[in-house]
This record gives structure tokens, sequence and C-alpha cells, in this order.
């Protein structure tokens, strides 16, 4: 999809040039050396643009520092302030940062003074060059659009619209848009309808393509690949982010596999496919584990999706850590695969879902061994979708998806949430996975 040009500092980003791939600190902002640190280390990782958190205007004079030790240090990386909420700390930030990025729907309960707040942002960013990402999140989408179009991804479509339409009509082009889900059917679809909607208009910005809160491990990165995959295949995207509750150095290897592949400089190590029916059968040769997995899921993910084939039938071998030729089949790894992919796809469900988070500086607890100790604690669990997420600010709204959320509160306390309802605050932190354990448990023998 042709697409203006958004200026990230150094980076350009738009259909002229290659999938650009970014990251986000997990570090607190207020500790300046911890934050230049992630940042140089990311960067030097491979990611183009790094991401930190903003939580209020106290934070505004770490950032300032964050950016001259970065540049003292010799560095030139396109900083991001990532805000919620406060849309007097995206105007006091923007001249610092070469992009902010915002959800304006949530600068007021007031449309009308939402929508100030946000030409106000617009005439900052002018003046200093920042860009801005409208990003828009399935579940935190606020009340105004949840009442005209529920939590949808129309909802979402059309709340980007109407950003976009108001950065118009204060001449300002240098945006970049997200519409970000945990769930792939969710983000396909609003990604798609917004790409279509800005083609009937010819307002075609670039877009920020992710799974959010995808969690971790093989189910993270298979997630992360279904979703991402069946937009930039069909050539919309311009910039990626894969979301995973570990090292955010971690998210990269994957992002730049997905990069490279929709750039034209990476194929597939299928060597064969044969499809019968509704049923398709892959023969790979992949040389490592890590590869198998993203080709597998970016092969079928979009298939799957749109329901082109409701079987995948994996085969062929791939290279352990010792370079040693392995059957997928007599690994049993072809079967794993299979159930993966169909359930990152949402197609078939053969354990709990999980959203979490990735973390940020607003996360205050040990989000990435709490999110293990709750999938080691409810993997026997059926049917139920849950969330760990890593604070009371966005994480309820951004786990639309769950059935059960653990939300940390900050001062070691966590709260549990059923759907979007709480029903147990301040519990303490180390009784408070087992509190949730509890509570799932005796809700499904009532039901």
């Amino acid at each position: 999809m042709k697409t203006l040009t958004a200026k990230i500092g150094n980076v350009l980003i738009g259909s002229d040039h290659p999938i650009v791939v970014q990251t986000m600190c997990n570090t607190h902002t207020y500790d300046v050396d911890a934050t230049v640190e992630q940042c140089i280390r990311l960067y030097n990782a491979g990611s183009q643009i790094v991401r930190i958190t903003v939580p209020g205007m106290k934070d505004i004079p770490s950032v300032k520092e964050i950016k001259e030790k970065i540049q003292a240090a010799g560095y030139d990386i396109p900083l991001v302030a990532d805000i919620h909420f406060s849309s007097e700390t995206a105007i006091a930030v923007a001249p610092l940062v070469e992009k902010v990025r915002i959800n304006p729907g949530n600068f007021h309960r007031d449309h009308s003074k939402a929508c100030e707040q946000f030409s106000r942002l617009v005439q900052v960013c002018k003046e200093h060059g920042t860009a801005i990402r409208i990003g828009i999140n399935h579940g935190s989408l606020g009340e105004r659009i949840t009442s005209l179009y529920g939590n949808t991804a129309k909802g979402m479509c059309e709340a980007a619209l109407e950003w976009i339409g108001l950065a118009i009509q204060n001449d300002f082009y240098n945006i970049v848009i997200s519409l970000k889900a945990s769930n792939t059917l969710v983000m396909v679809e609003a990604y798609r309808r917004l790409a279509a909607e800005m083609r009937e208009k010819g307002i075609n910005f670039p877009l920020h393509v992710g799974v959010t809160e995808a969690g971790n491990g093989d189910s993270a990165r298979i997630k992360s690949c279904v979703g991402i995959s069946a937009i930039l295949s069909e050539g919309i995207g311009n910039t990626i982010r894969v979301s995973l509750t570990e090292d955010p150095a971690n998210e990269l290897p994957v992002a730049q596999y997905l990069a490279d592949r929709y750039d034209g400089l990476l194929r597939s190590t299928m060597t064969n496919i044969k499809i019968e029916g509704r049923k398709a059968e892959a023969t790979y040769a992949s040389p490592s584990r890590e590869r198998l997995l993203c080709d597998v899921s970016c092969d079928f993910g979009k298939r799957l999706l749109d329901k082109e084939i409701d079987e995948v039938v994996i085969k062929g071998t791939f290279l352990n850590e010792k370079s040693e030729t392995v059957s997928i089949e007599d690994s049993g790894l072809g079967a794993y695969l299979t159930d993966e992919l169909m359930q990152a796809a949402r197609r078939r469900f053969y354990k709990p879902e999980y959203i979490a988070c990735p973390g940020c500086g607003r996360t205050m607890y040990n989000l990435q061994d709490t999110f293990e100790e709750v999938k080691h604690k409810t993997a026997h669990l059926k049917n139920t979708v849950i969330a760990v997420m890593g604070c009371i600010v966005n994480g309820p709204g951004e786990m639309a998806d769950a059935d059960w959320g653990y939300v940390g509160e900050g001062n070691n306390k966590v709260s549990i949430y059923h759907k979007s309802q709480p029903v147990l605050r301040h519990i303490p932190e180390q009784e408070a996975v087992d509190k949730l354990v509890e509570l799932i448990e005796a809700h499904q023998k009532k039901d």
C-alpha cells in the first residue's frame, strides 16, 4: 500500500522505505542510567527506534537527561515517548523526543476537550519536527467510541479515522497509526478496515503493526508472526514491534525476520506443500527450531485466520542447537506447532489462552516471573483466557478478551478481575496467584 512518509529523527517510515523494527524499554524512566544503557543495548541489537514510558510530568526531566546522555555516548537513537491519558505530559515531552505515542481518545472524557488537547499537541509537534503515533488499542477505546461501535475492530478503525481527520485539519501529516489487539482476528480485521478506508479517502498514513500483550515463549512468537504476517503479506504495514513478556532484546530477532521476509530479503524454508481439500501438508528443511516456528506461522497463519484451510500437518527436518538434523515428526514438534498455530489463529484451543503485556516503566512488580508462575499453576485449566498485566493504568482496558485478569496495583498489591470487573483488590503479591487460581477453579466447578 502506497503511503506517506513519517520522519522519526533519522528514520523514515513509509512504503518507500524498508520495514522499520522497534521495541520498548522496560526500565523505569526515572532510573536514567538503566534506561540509557537499555536504549543503547536495544539499538545495538537492531532496534531502529526505541520507546520509553513517560507516566507523568515528573518524568520530563528524566527524559531530557536520557536524551542528553545517549547523545553524549555518541548515539543518535530516535526516542518515542509513550503516553497514557496525560495530554499535558505529551505536550511537555514532545520537544524532547522524535515521536510521541498517544491514544488521544483518552486525553479527556469530554471529546471536545480531547480534541482541543490533541490540536495543542499537534502544534508543538509541528514546531519541533516531532512525529505522532496515534495508537488505538482494543479494549481502551473509551466510552464514546464503544457506545457507538462497541469494543470492536470497526470501533478501532473509526477512532483512528477521527484523529486522522483532526490532524489533517491542523495540516499535520507526520503521523503513524497503530490498531493493536491481543486477539489476532480483531487485530487483522482492524488493520484491513483502516487500510481500505484510507485508500478510499486517499489519506494513506504509514502503519505500525503488532499483536499486543502476546505473552512469552513459543506461543507469543507464533501468535505475533500469525497476526503481523497476515497484514504484511497484503502490503500493509511499515514498522513493527513483536511484544514479548521477556527481555525486550528478545523481540528483535523475530521482528527482524518478519521485516526481512516481507521486504523480500528472506524466503520460507518450506520445500514442499500439498493441499487436499481443506488440509495442508508442508515439508520443511529448516536451519533452526526458531526459524521453523516463524516460517510455519507466516506460511499458514493467514490461511487459518481467513479459513482457507482447517488443518495443517508439518513434516521435514530442522537443525538443533548442536547442528544435528532432527525429524520434525519424530521429535513431536510437528503436532506441537500445529496445536500452537491453531490456537494463535483462534481456530482451536488446546490450553488456556494467555494475555500478558511486555512490561514498561509503569510496571511495579516482577512481571516475567509472575507470568511464568501463573502459566505453571493454570496449565490444567481449559477454555479460559487469563491476562497478566503490569499496571492498573491501562491493564484493565487492554485485557479486553480476558476472562480473568491479574493486574499490578503497585506497593506489592494486586487486583484480580473477572471479565471487566474487579472481584478482589489490594491482594498481597505473595497470595495473588493462588487466589486467582482458586477463583477460576471455583467458577468452572459452578458452571
